[in-house]
Formats: C-alpha cells, sequence, structure tokens
C-alpha cells in the first residue's frame, strides 16, 4: 500500500512538472485575450457613447457634430466585427462583409466632416449620396454571401475576398488623401498670423483627426500585408485614437465650432482699423485711452471690439495696449542717454496712469522689472 502510494505520488508529482508550464501558458494567453478584450471594447464603448452624446444631447446642433457622432458609430460597428473575429470562432461572412462594408461609409462621412468644418453654410445636397453607393452595393452583397459558399468555393472565395479588402483599403485611403488635401486648399488662403483663434483651432483639430485616422488605416493594412501583427492591434490602435482625439476636442472646443469660422465679415478688416489706431498713430500712448473710446472711434459696440482683439491679437484689450507700451518703455529704457529719466516718468510718458500698473504690466511682459532691465541693458 505504501509503495503504491509512493507510485502514484511520484506520477502525479511528474505530472504537474510535465504540465504546469502548459497551465502557466494557458492562463497568460486567457489573461493577455482578457486584457486586449478590455482595451479595445473600451474604446469602442467610449465612441458609441461620444456619438449618441454628439447626435442626440449635445445642446448646439450641427452638421459637423451630426457627422462626428455618425463616423463613431460606423467606426464601432467595423471594430466591433474585428472584436468578434478575433475573439470568436466561425465568424459568419455576413458579419464580416458588413463590417468591411462600414468603412465604404467611414471615408465620405470623413471628407463632408472636412468640408463642414471648413465652408460656412455647408449642406449635404442629394449629390453627396452617390458617394453612398459602394456601401450600398457590399452592404446588400453581404446578405447572400453564406459559409456554405465559401467553403465549396475556396480558390474564389479566398479571390473576392482579397479583391474586397483591396477595394476598401484603397477607398478609405482616397478619402483620408481628400481629406487632408481639403484642409491643405482652404489654409492656403489664409496667413498663419491672420487667423482667428477659432480658425487655429480648427486646423489643428482637422490635423489630428486626419493623423488618426492614418493610423487606424495603417494598422489594419499591416495586418493584412504581414501576418505577425495581430489582428487585435487594429482595435487597440482605434482605442488609443478615440481616447486621445476625445480630449483634444475637448481642449479645442471643437464641438463648439465649425465652417462658420471661416465666414466672410468685416472682422478683418476692422482690426485693420484698430491696428492703424493703436501702432500706427500711437493712440495706446494715451492714458485714458480705454475699451469705450477705442469702441466709439470704430463705430462698434465694446463687445465686438473686444471679441477682434481677442480673435486676431490673440490678447485681451489690456494686454494688447500694454504690449505696445511696453515695447516703447524697453527702447526708452535701453538708451544711455536717458538714464537721466526715472522709472515714472517713463511709466507715464509711454502711457501708463500709475507706476504700480507700470510694473505689474512690465514684469508680465518682460519677466522682470524696469529698474532690473535697465541695469542689464
Amino acid at each position: 500500500m505504501i509503495a503504491l502510494e509512493s507510485i502514484n505520488s511520484e506520477v502525479i508529482c511528474a505530472f504537474f512538472l510535465v504540465n504546469i508550464p502548459k497551465f502557466e501558458k494557458n492562463s497568460l494567453l486567457s489573461y493577455l485575450e482578457i486584457l486586449l478584450i478590455i482595451i479595445s471594447s473600451a474604446g469602442l464603448l467610449h465612441g458609441v457613447l461620444s456619438a449618441l452624446y454628439l447626435c442626440f444631447f449635445k445642446k448646439k446642433k450641427t452638421i459637423t457634430n451630426l457627422l462626428s457622432g455618425l463616423i463613431l458609430v460606423f467606426m464601432a460597428f467595423r471594430v466591433g466585427k474585428s472584436v468578434m473575429k478575433n475573439f470568436g470562432d466561425d465568424l459568419e461572412p455576413i458579419f464580416i462583409f458588413t463590417g468591411l462594408a462600414f468603412l465604404l461609409l467611414i471615408g465620405p462621412f470623413l471628407y463632408w466632416y472636412m468640408l463642414g468644418m471648413t465652408r460656412p453654410n455647408f449642406k449635404l445636397t442629394k449629390k453627396y449620396l452617390l458617394e453612398l453607393i459602394p456601401f450600398g452595393l457590399l452592404f446588400i452583397s453581404s446578405f447572400f454571401i453564406t459559409k456554405a459558399w465559401f467553403t465549396t468555393n475556396s480558390r474564389e472565395a479566398i479571390f473576392l475576398f482579397a479583391s474586397v479588402l483591396l477595394f476598401i483599403y484603397l477607398h478609405f485611403a482616397f478619402y483620408i488623401f481628400l481629406s487632408w488635401k481639403t484642409v491643405i486648399v482652404v489654409k492656403r488662403n489664409y496667413k498663419e498670423d491672420e487667423l482667428t483663434k477659432s480658425q487655429k483651432a480648427i486646423f489643428d483639430w482637422l490635423r489630428l483627426i486626419i493623423i488618426g485616422f492614418i493610423m487606424i488605416w495603417m494598422s489594419y493594412v499591416l495586418n493584412i500585408l504581414d501576418d505577425q501583427v495581430p489582428y487585435i492591434i487594429g482595435p487597440i490602435v482605434y482605442s488609443i485614437v478615440i481616447y486621445f482625439l476625445s480630449y483634444k476636442a475637448f481642449q479645442l472646443k471643437t464641438t463648439e465650432i465649425n465652417g462658420e469660422a471661416f465666414k466672410a465679415d468685416d472682422s478683418s478688416t476692422l482690426f485693420k482699423e484698430i491696428s492703424k489706431l493703436i501702432v500706427e498713430d500711437k493712440l495706446y500712448l494715451e492714458s485714458d485711452l480705454s475699451l469705450s473710446k477705442l469702441s466709439g472711434l470704430i463705430g462698434q459696440t465694446n463687445q465686438k471690439t473686444s471679441s477682434i482683439i481677442n480673435q486676431y491679437a490673440k490678447r485681451n484689450f489690456n494686454d494688447f495696449i500694454n504690449y505696445y507700451r511696453i515695447q516703447d518703455a524697453k527702447n526708452i529704457l535701453a538708451d544711455i542717454e536717458n538714464q537721466k529719466f526715472t522709472i515714472s516718468s517713463v511709466a507715464f510718458d509711454t502711457g501708463f496712469s500709475s507706476l504700480s500698473s507700470f510694473n505689474s504690466a512690465f514684469k508680465k511682459f518682460e519677466g522682470k522689472t524696469p529698474s532690473m532691465y535697465r541695469k542689464l541693458t
């Protein structure tokens, strides 16, 4: 009995010693698969929730918010198909082809979104619906492709699948290029220093979107070209891109702006008029200069004048005026022949009404006090 127990113990120990690596490996793979599902599904869920917010709960209903919401929904279908294919067994062809079909929607909607963000009064007319024909054809065809056909016509199935993939990814690449081209053409009409805050935010945002979609496109294409790239990389890249773009959208407040930022108005002309009065006519030297006085000179409301200065000068009214005053003060303080002038006299000569306000403004722009600046020059 003792000998039998000893033999059984040795057999059991040997069995576990041989199989422990397998158990550990299987366990590790299971944990890794769970982690990948969580990462990819989190981005998918975030995209769907963001889409619902933009389409139904956002107070400001604009065509660009609607388009961006729909893009997120279509991407969710595409990513959902990838997750199911990677972790599911024997996925039906209908799910594969309908998932791929949604990529044929993402390209046109991305392009329309770019148009809506760069053109004032953009509207989707009937002609744009023609761009959805490839999606319609593939979506309808997917209902007629069965697993039985795939198994009995393996050569034809491989050719069909490869042709569809090639067309879809070239189609998507074409629309990414078209979107990039649209932004470049619009940006050429504006000088960098003449862009308003809203216009600059739009260009920064659209550039990030294009980069993000290029990354998503490349992740799927690399997976096709090289079997060494895991299929789940696509959904993971999508999740990372969506989270990053969501953060930048919040930072740039892109859901509050659209192509109306490029609407032609008299703001640029008014800012040139303001600049002439302030810079060329040296109106900033007047200590009693106020927003109300400047608004009266150009015949605009205080709110309009303040908005124009914020947009084009990238500063509020006080900083805009004080900037030019400080430039004059620096020239006076740097001139050795002006050493006889006190800091107070320099302050009053450059339009400041008090020494304290002069010191504060000088330190804000130069990082040092006027006295220190004079000693260092």
